[in-house]
C-alpha cells in the first residue's frame, strides 16, 4: 500500500522543522523531530555517530560558534522500502556566520510514534565532488 500523501506531506515537514528548531537554538525540542534514541550518523564528516538526544544536543552545544546560522532542506524524496521502512533522502546547506556553505545528503529512516512522526535514524553524506565523482578521472 502506498504511503498517503497526507503522511508524505507530514515527513516533509518534518525534515523542514529541524532546521527551524536547530536555527533558532531551540534544542530542547529536538524530540519534537527525532526519537528519543535517535542514532545520527556523522561517520562521513569524521565525527562518529551520536545516540539519542543528549547527546546529539550536548553535541550541538560543544560546537558553538561553529554551528551554521542557517540550516536549509530541499529536494526530499520519500519512499516506503520492501520491508516497510519508511527512508525520505534530503539535501541540506549549511551557511556558517562566515558565508562559506557546505552541502550534504540527509538519509533517514522515519517512524511513526505516538505523538506522529520521528527521525529514527540520520546518516550525513558530504558531497565533496561534482557528480559524486561520476566521469572524472
Amino acid at each position: 500500500m502506498a504511503l498517503p500523501l497526507e503522511d508524505r506531506l507530514a515527513i516533509r515537514e518534518l525534515i523542514e522543522l529541524h532546521g527551524h528548531l536547530v536555527d533558532e537554538g531551540q534544542l530542547d525540542r529536538t524530540a519534537e523531530v527525532f526519537t528519543p534514541d535517535v542514532e545520527y550518523d556523522l561517520t562521513d564528516l569524521d565525527q562518529g555517530t551520536l545516540t539519542g538526544l543528549t547527546q546529539l544536543t550536548e553535541a550541538s552545544l560543544a560546537l558553538g560558534a561553529a554551528n551554521p546560522v542557517a540550516h536549509h532542506v530541499t529536494n526530499v524524496v520519500v519512499e516506503e522500502l520492501p520491508d516497510g521502512q519508511i527512508r525520505a533522502r534530503s539535501k541540506a546547506l549549511g551557511i556558517r556566520a562566515d558565508g562559506s556553505c557546505g552541502s550534504v545528503t540527509y538519509v533517514d529512516t522515519v517512524v511513526r510514534v505516538e505523538a506522529g512522526w520521528r527521525i529514527s535514524r540520520r546518516r550525513l553524506e558530504a558531497r565533496r565532488v561534482p557528480l559524486n565523482g561520476a566521469g572524472q578521472t
